[in-house]
């Protein structure tokens, strides 16, 4: 199935839903999911529609249960305007019964996604959040900005701001 296709069978499957209920997924919890989860909430905040939508996040691994974002990234997100509080969880099998919208930040965790999805059904809520990204970068995927320096993190939350925008206004068309 082609990103397209993807995106719209999401966003289709999500219109008439009263409300929105999206996971975002990476590996640790600690960078990229926790920062999307804090951009998505801050664009909802912004538009008046925190009662329609239900964000949180979670990591592959179990890695950092507990722990808040990379210092990095919240002083990064912090700069922005975004306050990363979530504490780190471990993806479970009832969160595709909890969510509707699954959104793994690359190929690999894509992959986790699937192989622990209980049902078909389930695995049809996994859409990478590539998805919705559509301004230029030689990425097709998330990275992952934990080795990287501080333009890493910069990208990383670049790349989510752009998501993340098309994300809402797919969902809320």
């Amino acid at each position: 199935m082609n990103k397209d296709n993807k995106r719209a069978q999401a966003a289709a499957r999500m219109a008439a839903s009263p409300i929105k209920r999206v996971l975002f997924v990476c590996l640790g919890n600690i960078c990229r999911s926790p920062a999307a989860n804090g951009v998505m909430q801050a664009i909802v905040d912004a538009r008046g529609d925190s009662a329609a939508w239900v964000i949180d996040s979670a990591g592959t691994g179990d890695y950092h249960t507990g722990d808040l974002p990379d210092r990095r990234m919240r002083i990064h997100a912090a700069r922005r305007g975004y306050d990363l509080t979530h504490r780190a969880r471990q993806v479970r099998e009832s969160d595709f019964d909890d969510f509707d919208l699954i959104i793994p930040m690359d190929a690999s965790n894509e992959r986790n996604l699937l192989r622990i999805a209980p049902t078909p059904e389930a695995q049809a809520k996994v859409v990478p959040m590539a998805q919705w990204i559509d301004m230029s970068s030689r990425y097709d995927h998330v990275p992952d900005p934990y080795y990287e320096g501080a333009e890493g993190f910069e990208l990383v939350l670049d790349l989510l701001e752009n998501g993340c925008n098309n994300l809402y206004h797919d969902l809320n068309k």
